[in-house]
């Protein structure tokens, strides 16, 4: 009986990039998987739990711990008129995002519709981790010719987004793994089903998210030009499609996410099969948070992460966060680009910096906001 070959693996970065060897291995361990065909590696990739960050994986079985807990995060931009944007008027005015809006929240009529899964807890909210919600000004058009299409001009403004599905993703994910633990789904279309809820979520959280920030900085909320999500199993050509930390590059405009003191870039996806149709989503983490958390401690003040180089406020009441996502925890997010370009995979279209960056509230103004009581009646 013959044995079953190992995947291949492609991790589509320059000599110059960082990329840690440990999350090369994963690549090659997930590689070794029953059913799976090819691993691809973006210019991000970095070693995740069980699996790498930055890979679209492909197999003829469906593992949901490749995808992990949060299922359907993601990064949408939307466009916003203001008349001035200056950091330290706005910054204040920024909601509590780590609460549920209020039933009475006009927020709310933005986003029309049922609730995914009838699952309100959470919704409107942020989360931890590298999720933000930025207010962001287009530096510079790469590409006018797309820049155009998607309504874009050098000196707009935009919100950026990036969210998931909250806890929503989690039991999802929970209720797999405490019965097969790492091992294949034992019903992929069951799976999929609540899979598919939580992409969903994630778009309308995303959707909530802009218009709360959009209406307390006094503007007309507005739907998304770009919403793309890069955690998610999509079936194609009779496989499956993993993508944890990458995002859908088949003809696709993605936000590629620097930090919180660099710039941010829109792209034009154009990405084949030999990068399993996949882009990166981001600079991508060269530090684990708490080699960040030491570091950074070592190098910087909470004054110096709060004001970033590029001008912009960064909204954190969490010192530890602060620190744990400093920018100097992040692969250089030109590289990155770079990378996509070289390999074919991607078209630069804008250049994005922020002007505000929540994170999460201050401690103060968590004392002055009650807590919404479950979202939309």
């Amino acid at each position: 009986m013959s044995q079953e070959k190992t995947a291949s693996v492609t991790v589509f970065a320059g000599a110059g990039s960082w990329i840690e060897s440990t999350a090369v291995t994963q690549c090659h361990q997930v590689a070794a998987l029953p059913g799976m065909t090819h691993v691809a590696g973006m210019p991000d990739l970095h070693p995740g739990k069980g699996a790498p960050i930055g890979a679209a994986m492909v197999s003829s079985v469906l593992y949901p711990h490749l995808v992990g807990s949060d299922i359907g995060c993601g990064i949408a931009v939307f466009p916003i008129a203001l008349k001035r944007a200056v950091p330290e008027k706005l910054a204040g005015r920024f909601p509590d995002l780590d609460r549920e809006p209020g039933p009475d929240d006009p927020a709310w009529d933005a986003v029309p519709g049922e609730v995914p899964a009838g699952h309100h807890d959470s919704l409107g909210t942020v989360g931890r981790g590298n999720h933000f919600v930025e207010l962001a000004r287009v530096r510079t058009v790469l590409d006018a010719g797309h820049a155009t299409r998607l309504g874009l001009a050098a000196g707009d403004l935009v919100l950026i987004v990036h969210s998931g599905s909250r806890g929503l993703g989690e039991r999802i994910l929970r209720a797999h793994t405490e019965v097969l633990g790492a091992g294949p789904a034992a019903d992929p279309a069951a799976y999929l089903a609540r899979h598919d809820e939580a992409v969903r979520w994630g778009s309308l959280n995303r959707r909530l998210l802009a218009a709360r920030v959009a209406l307390a900085l006094g503007a007309r909320p507005a739907a998304p030009i770009v919403d793309e999500c890069h955690n998610l199993v999509e079936v194609r050509d009779g496989g499956y499609l993993h993508r944890k930390g990458a995002a859908r590059g088949d003809g696709r405009d993605v936000l590629v996410a620097g930090t919180r003191g660099t710039p941010s870039y829109l792209v034009a996806a154009h990405a084949g099969p030999a990068a399993n149709h996949s882009v990166a989503h981001g600079a991508g983490r060269k530090m684990s948070r708490a080699d960040a958390l030491v570091r950074g401690r070592a190098k910087h003040t909470v004054e110096e992460l709060r004001r970033t180089p590029v001008g912009s406020l960064v909204v954190c009441g969490d010192r530890q966060l602060l620190f744990e996502e400093a920018p100097t925890a992040y692969k250089r997010i030109e590289q990155v680009v770079g990378d996509l370009v070289a390999h074919g995979l991607a078209t630069p279209v804008a250049e994005t910096v922020p002007v505000v960056t929540y994170k999460t509230a201050e401690l103060g103004a968590r004392r002055d906001h009650r807590r919404g009581r479950g979202g939309r009646p």
